[in-house]
């Protein structure tokens, strides 16, 4: 092979290497900052619930919280998914965890409570879940247990699952 080709090669090489190097490195801050702030959010919700628990009446309605601030913990506890619950369902919101969708309702207010997920990050594990699944959603003010029923993997634009009966989409 002519010295030109393989010093191109090599230049080419090193140019990849370096590409997947950076590729790497910002995989890993992504995950890591979204890994830090679930540790943190997740010290903030444990002191802001034991703070609430006992102040907190019989029948609380969950109280809204400020975008980007944690407002409950998602359990399924057979897929092992543990998160934090952000309010907002922003870019930066995903980045950091699972996020309540504006404009549905809070557990305990009545209607549907809209969580939404990257599926392959916090939420990779639902491709998992099955009828009969146990989901805990644990507030401030409240615990409040579901049960799965059924699955059904939809496109983006559908926000008609969204709605509750009888209720719009704000």
């Amino acid at each position: 092979m002519p010295h030109a080709i393989r010093k191109n090669l090599r230049r080419l090489q090193a140019v990849l290497f370096i590409c997947g190097a950076l590729a790497l490195g910002y995989s890993a801050f992504v995950l890591g900052k979204a890994y830090l702030y679930q540790r943190n959010a997740a010290r903030q919700f444990e002191k802001k619930a034991a703070v609430a628990a006992p102040a907190r009446p019989l029948h609380s309605n969950p109280q809204p919280v400020a975008d980007g601030m944690p407002l409950a913990r998602l359990e399924i506890p057979r897929l092992k998914l543990d998160d934090i619950v952000i309010e907002g369902d922003t870019d930066q919101d995903l980045r950091l965890g699972v996020g309540h969708i504006p404009g549905t309702a809070l557990p305990g207010n009545g209607g549907n409570v809209g969580i939404a997920g990257h599926r392959d990050a916090f939420f990779r594990p639902l491709r998992n879940i099955r009828a009969g699944d146990l989901i805990t959603l644990t507030m401030p003010e409240a615990t409040y247990r579901y049960q799965v029923e059924s699955t059904e993997v939809v496109t983006p634009d559908r926000s008609d699952v969204l709605k509750t009966p009888g209720r719009s989409l704000i």
